[in-house]
C-alpha cells in the first residue's frame, strides 16, 4: 500500500466513534489504537499546527470538545479529518496514525506539559482566526 514504510503494518479498519470522540484504527499486526479527537487535532501534521520547520510549532489548546465531522480518504495512504473547529488541512498518513497510536501516552504527557508551561489548559479558547483553514502564514 502506498505511503507505508517497509515493516509498518497496513491499516485494516477505521471507525469514527462520535459519542466518545475517538478514532479507532486497526492494523494488520493486530495493533488497535483508540485516538482521541483532541489528540489528533493538537498533533495535526498540518503546517498550521507544525509550522514550516523545527521550532515553529503552534500550541493548540481549547480542543477538549473538538469533533471530527467528516473523514475523507486521500489515495491509499492517508485520511483527511475535518474537525468541528474548521481545521481540515492535516493529512494523516497511515504511518503517522500508527506512530500517534504507539506513542499516545508520551505525546499526551508532552502536550499537557506544554499547556502548563504556556499557562493555558485544555479548555482555554484559542485566539480568534479568520477562517480556521489552511496555513495562516500565507
Amino acid at each position: 500500500m502506498a505511503g507505508l514504510k517497509p515493516g509498518i503494518p497496513t491499516p485494516e479498519s477505521l471507525t469514527v466513534h462520535g459519542a466518545s470522540r475517538v478514532l479507532e484504527v486497526g492494523y494488520s499486526d493486530g495493533a488497535q489504537f483508540r485516538l482521541p479527537f483532541e489528540l489528533l487535532r493538537v498533533y495535526s501534521p498540518s503546517a498550521e499546527v507544525q509550522g514550516h520547520g523545527p521550532g515553529q510549532e503552534v500550541l493548540q489548546y481549547g480542543k477538549r470538545n473538538v469533533e471530527i465531522v467528516a473523514v475523507e480518504p486521500v489515495g491509499n495512504y492517508a485520511i483527511k479529518p475535518i474537525f468541528s473547529d474548521g481545521h481540515e488541512s492535516g493529512l494523516f498518513t497511515w504511518v503517522y496514525l500508527y506512530e500517534l497510536g504507539s506513542e499516545q501516552e508520551q505525546r499526551w504527557a508532552q502536550y499537557l506539559q506544554r499547556l502548563e508551561a504556556a499557562g493555558v489548559d485544555r479548555d482555554t479558547p484559542m485566539p480568534g482566526k479568520s477562517s480556521g483553514h489552511g496555513c495562516s502564514s500565507h
